[in-house]
């Protein structure tokens, strides 16, 4: 029987689990080639034998996604699989007209087929957008269930951007497993915060081999997603947050509207700093396109360690990157900080930027005078370094996740900001969280 020639357009994670749960050991198909969008770098690798399987003894190409009309018609490529997320419903559809343009069909996988059924409760913590706080709502819900006497696994959104033969299954309970696995900024972001309230984080590559082991050690998994995309495991409960910054992207964004369609339960963040008019507009959407969600209002609060430092100081501020970049928001919590505590300017790091780090500001034309905090591998890092240390600036302001002056060395001052997850009212994250600890409790 010939075999169905196909490609997945990816981005270095919903691509590879696709394919691992859809087609891996399907032989009607074969996967002639991954291709790579969004993330610098993760083109012109090989998936590799271990992962790809007896089907694909030489693994399978991963090319970038510029190459795509070129393989479909030097291929022979009859269909071609959409598989990466926090793209817009326009954009989603111009790929589409490439790809049925030069004579393929264009295919979405739906939830059935991709999401891995699992012996234990899963929670899963997924956005309409990338940069709507999802990593403070996990980090609570897994305080919560850890508190409540259970044990929890946190199985994060994969981001294996180097040696997918090393990268399968990744277990981080301590630092060091961070420091030794090399992780990115990114990375970094995402595991470090779960691991000092004592939760152990599961990534890779594989989901499947993750969800068992995470399995044997937990009473209940916290599914923490990235992007906008969907869980990779069946949910028990899902918690789909919501930024009112960005009123109008939960209907106009995939797989985002797929999420706020689904979900149990929805966030709306940031109540505190987002306009009056959009968080009306979004409650609005919410009662026409999910009524029976339970809905959580939010403020995500700043917090500056040193704010004296801030007023009358010439700053660079640098933000979170995805959030920046896919994510599509022209500011974050080190701007509101450095307009809160009377900064008198921001320095615009586009002059200074070298590499890749120019590169992005080419790209992502909306982002202005302030530094998205790039460091997707060792190369991307070191320009972000370089970068920063080139800005004639008094402060840092430091507004990432992870502690970038732990990271790389900052020459000027620095100073921190946070931010965190504050429920108003009830229902709060302690109510809808109740039958799942039951069921939880009743199988631990």
């Amino acid at each position: 029987m010939k075999r169905i020639k196909i490609l997945i357009m990816g981005a270095a994670g919903r691509d590879f689990h696709n394919f691992n749960v859809v087609f891996r050991h399907d032989p009607t198909y074969e996967v002639v080639a991954f291709t790579a969008a969004q993330i610098p770098n993760i083109e012109d690798r090989w998936y590799p034998p271990l992962l790809a399987g007896e089907l694909y003894p030489q693994g399978i190409p991963i090319r970038p996604e510029d190459d795509l009309e070129s393989l479909i018609t030097n291929e022979d490529i009859a269909q071609v699989v959409f598989s990466y997320s926090d793209i817009s419903h326009v954009d989603v559809m111009h790929k589409a007209s490439r790809v049925t343009a030069w004579g393929a069909d264009f295919r979405l996988l739906g939830c059935r087929s991709t999401m891995l059924p699992s012996t234990k409760p899963v929670i899963s913590i997924c956005a309409v957008r990338t940069g709507a706080g999802k990593s403070p709502v996990a980090r609570k819900t897994a305080n919560l269930l850890q508190a409540a006497g259970l044990q929890v696994a946190v199985v994060r959104h994969p981001m294996p951007y180097g040696d997918l033969a090393k990268q399968v299954v990744q277990r981080f309970a301590t630092p060091e497993d961070i420091s030794s696995a090399n992780c990115t900024i990114e990375e970094r972001e995402e595991y470090e915060q779960h691991i000092q309230h004592g939760n152990v984080v599961y990534a890779g590559v594989d989901y499947q081999q993750i969800l068992e082991q995470a399995e044997g050690e937990a009473d209940v998994i916290v599914w923490d997603g990235g992007n906008n995309d969907l869980p990779f495991f069946q949910p028990e409960l899902e918690i789909v947050l919501v930024d009112p910054h960005r009123a109008g992207d939960e209907q106009a964004y995939f797989p985002g509207e797929v999420n706020l369609l689904r979900a149990d339960v929805l966030v709306l963040t940031k109540l505190d700093s987002a306009p009056k008019e959009n968080i009306a507009a979004v409650r609005t959407r919410i009662a026409v396109m999910n009524a029976s969600a339970q809905v959580i209002d939010s403020n995500m609060p700043i917090r500056v360690e040193a704010p004296e430092k801030i007023r009358g100081a010439r700053v660079l501020v640098v933000e979170d990157g995805p959030t920046l970049t896919h994510g599509g928001m022209s500011f974050g919590a080190g701007v509101m900080a450095a307009m809160q505590y009377g900064a008198a300017e921001l320095i615009d790091p586009r002059p200074f930027a070298v590499g890749s780090i120019s590169q992005v500001f080419t790209t992502f034309t909306h982002i202005g005078a302030l530094l998205p905090a790039m460091g997707y591998g060792p190369q991307q890092i070191h320009e972000l370094e370089e970068t920063i240390n080139r800005v004639d600036c008094d402060l840092v302001l430091i507004a990432t996740p992870v502690d970038l002056a732990r990271v790389v060395p900052i020459r000027q001052p620095t100073c921190r900001v946070t931010y965190e997850f504050q429920e108003i009212g009830r229902p709060n994250l302690q109510d809808v969280l109740r039958e799942v600890l039951v069921k939880a409790k009743s199988h631990a």
